[in-house]
């Protein structure tokens, strides 16, 4: 039987214990009003620090257009931040600031995430920053991908039902273990219960890239896609269970010039068997030294590869 007593102990020391590594993100924005008057453009959103001697970890949204950031500790204290490195395709922003002794937050495995397993967003919801803000929920759905702005598509997110606020954007969720499983992004604004949160392992990743090369880079082929589940297999009926199904084909791109199309299914890539949009930007991201993959393809019923350049950026 489940002990409540317990339960609600083990949160609040999870909360206590992972606020001491959510910072608040505020933004500042210096311009003129329609009679030349100096004004300030503000905002506000969330992060969370990933080494102790002031490393942050934010959406790319959240510090893109601003003139001054400024990065709140739990402990009230005030630091101007410089940003490292941006990857604006994967929504996510690398922010300094100079400060020690911080307290990292763990960064746990989402390629572990269970749909149904309680996860808590904390944050910095409206700009109300008087320590961080926290909200409990399930993980709804993975693997999800959506379309946050006219062609811009944010693939392989976490779905959750906790509640998410304008603000809360770039503040963690995280896990009954006190691990961030990912970073909050995108809300639906006519819906209630769905938020979104880009996987901890895609932000590992941004974090290796600027360690090795210095700054995010980006292998792309051009195209936006969907995990296939034997679910959507059998539901479709298409010919394989595993794979990504091509969604989009960006016009002018690597991809739609090697001739792909809307409704091709991914299965291989280099020799490597392609189950999700995760394989699929890792094998991309291995050949970048070489410039160009090898696809396998499945159109219909009919395979085929085809070698693909890869656009490097």
């Amino acid at each position: 039987m489940l002990d409540l007593k317990a339960f609600s102990d083990k949160v609040s020391e999870i909360v206590n214990e992972v606020s001491k590594s959510v910072v608040a993100v505020f933004t500042v924005r210096y311009g003129y009003d329609i009679f030349f008057n100096p004004i300030a453009v503000k905002g506000a959103g969330s992060g969370f620090i990933i080494s102790p001697d002031g490393l942050i970890i934010t959406n790319n949204h959240v510090i893109t257009g601003f003139d001054r950031i400024i990065v709140v500790t739990p402990d009230g204290k005030k630091y101007e931040g410089l940003v490292v490195a941006k990857a604006p395709w994967k929504d996510l922003a690398l922010v300094r600031i100079h400060a020690s002794n911080l307290k990292p937050l763990k960064l746990g495995n989402s390629d572990k995430v269970r749909i149904g397993e309680i996860v808590f967003a904390i944050g910095n919801p409206l700009g109300l920053w008087a320590g961080p803000t926290i909200t409990m929920g399930v993980v709804s759905a993975v693997g999800r991908s959506i379309e946050v702005s006219k062609g811009f598509v944010l693939e392989d997110l976490i779905q959750t039902d906790a509640a998410i606020n304008p603000g809360n954007s770039g503040g963690p969720l995280v896990n009954v273990e006190g691990e961030a499983i990912g970073i909050t992004t995108a809300i639906i604004p006519y819906a209630q219960g769905i938020g979104f949160a880009i996987p901890i392992n895609e932000v590992k990743d941004f974090i290796n890239m600027v360690m090795k090369y210095g700054r995010a880079v980006r292998a792309w082929i051009g195209i936006y896609g969907t995990n296939i589940t034997p679910e959507i297999a059998k539901a479709y009926d298409l010919p394989v269970e595993e794979g990504v199904m091509i969604i989009k084909v960006t016009p002018g791109g690597p991809a739609e010039r090697s001739g792909l199309k809307e409704a091709d299914i991914i299965v291989e890539v280099d020799g490597v068997k392609i189950k999700s949009l995760k394989d699929l930007r890792k094998t991309l991201e291995k050949a970048i030294d070489k410039g160009y993959v090898t696809l396998e393809i499945i159109r219909g019923w009919r395979s085929f590869k085809v070698e693909v350049p890869l656009a490097i950026e």
